[in-house]
């Protein structure tokens, strides 16, 4: 799939991993449509980068307003990818220190915003690619983002964990759900990167969490996640995979 005068959406476009591939889909010569909440930098990120992006607020959980976001990038132009960034983690033990059951509505929070949030923007894209003229024998490529976690969930990690791992259960299944519409799905599924939660943190600790990494040992750039993204989607055989970006991190209980 090439990307040049075509358009890309981008959710949780204005940070991270999301900004990150933002940037690598303008430089490939698409159209980009930034999804990100009200309160992001997703207005100024278009600002800067030009006529080429767009910023929509929205939140991914929210069908009315995901369906403006790809409204919005079909006038632009066909609409040929979505790079689905948006999510959250949020620590949760099963049991708190005094033996209590931990919050059900925090578990389906998490799980709503990183799961339910991810198939509303697969089907939401999915229609909008239904609706353009294949090039070259398909119609558009849907990338989700999962993590480590979805198989080495560490101790409090659990909702994320269930959500990353729903992520990775329904990749292959969508792919093969949307292949007679010529429309690829693949997900990425990144270990420690240096994104805004990490950079917040003292520097001793991500030194710390980037030795952990066999190889390279330090903390993932988002361009990296940026970089396999757009070569998904330039990889016509790449289809219903679900690739760790980790450097073969596996991560302890804790």
């Amino acid at each position: 799939m090439d990307v040049r005068e075509n358009s890309v959406v981008v959710t949780g476009g204005a940070s991270g991993l999301g900004q990150a591939s933002v940037r690598k889909f303008i430089a490939l010569g698409a159209y980009v449509v930034i999804a990100d909440l009200p309160g992001s930098a997703g207005q100024e990120l278009a600002d800067e980068l030009g006529e080429r992006a767009r910023f929509v607020a929205a939140d991914v959980t929210d069908e009315s307003q995901m369906r403006r976001v790809f409204e919005v990038a079909g006038e632009l132009a066909p609409l040929r990818v979505c790079v689905h960034c948006a999510g959250r983690g949020g620590a949760l033990r099963i049991l708190d220190k005094e033996g209590n059951a931990g919050s059900l509505q925090h578990y389906e929070d998490i799980v709503s915003l990183n799961l339910v949030g991810s198939f509303n923007v697969l089907r939401l894209a999915a229609e909008q690619f239904a609706k353009t003229e294949p090039v070259n024998g398909e119609r558009g490529v849907c990338i989700l983002t999962s993590s480590v976690a979805a198989w080495e969930g560490q101790i409090g990690q659990i909702p994320y964990a269930s959500a990353k791992a729903g992520i990775v259960g329904m990749t292959l299944v969508a792919a093969r759900d949307l292949a007679s519409r010529l429309i690829r799905v693949c997900t990425i599924a990144p270990g420690i990167f240096d994104t805004p939660i990490i950079s917040r943190l003292p520097e001793q600790v991500k030194e710390s969490l980037g030795k952990s990494v066999p190889h390279p040992a330090r903390l993932g750039d988002p361009k990296e996640y940026a970089a396999l993204a757009a070569h998904i989607v330039e990889n016509q055989m790449l289809n219903g995979e679900t690739i760790r970006l980790d450097g073969a991190i596996r991560m302890g209980p804790r």
